[in-house]
């Protein structure tokens, strides 16, 4: 039956997909440029040998994900910039919107009720800042939520420079 359903598949991604693979190489490439970034200052020997094994699959796994943008609904790359406002603001995002995961997960697992307390009060804390990085991003251009065309060729820039990164 899987087989059947992969010769009868669109030649294009569907919305749903195309915005899940939006956040996961949005998500990726900002982490892969930190942790390039940190990567000079990680010092011992183990905790390097990780960094560098997680820096290879990271990009490897965006030279897997980049072609899908071809079937995405709308694709296109724009010009690079050497301005870091985006990447600092799209880092500060993923750490809110991950928060905010973390914390609803937690709170599941959570049976000292004055601990579950806590956990909501920071669950409504990080929502609190994802709305204002969001907010801050879409008034200064920097997250184009609406704008799927600009949303993909912004992922594509970012993956794009992400792997030149050494």
């Amino acid at each position: 039956m899987y087989e059947n359903q992969r010769q009868t598949q669109p030649q294009h991604l569907a919305w749903h997909e195309t915005m899940e693979m939006h956040e996961t190489v949005a998500f990726q490439s900002n982490h892969l440029m930190a942790f390039k970034m940190h990567m000079a200052e990680v010092k011992e020997a183990g905790l390097r040998q990780l960094y560098q094994e997680t820096i290879r699959s990271l990009e490897q796994n965006l030279k897997e994900l980049l072609p899908y943008y071809q079937a995405a609904p709308t694709s296109e790359l724009r010009a690079g910039t050497d301005d870091k406002t985006a990447f600092f603001a799209t880092h500060l995002l993923l750490f809110a919107k991950t928060a905010v995961r973390n914390y609803a997960i937690a709170i599941t697992e959570t049976a000292t009720p004055a601990l579950r307390d806590t956990f909501l009060k920071q669950l409504n804390q990080a929502i609190m800042l994802h709305g204002k990085v969001f907010a801050y991003m879409q008034s200064k251009g920097l997250y184009p939520a609406y704008d799927l065309k600009l949303l993909l060729a912004s992922d594509q820039k970012n993956a794009a420079e992400a792997l030149k990164m050494k």
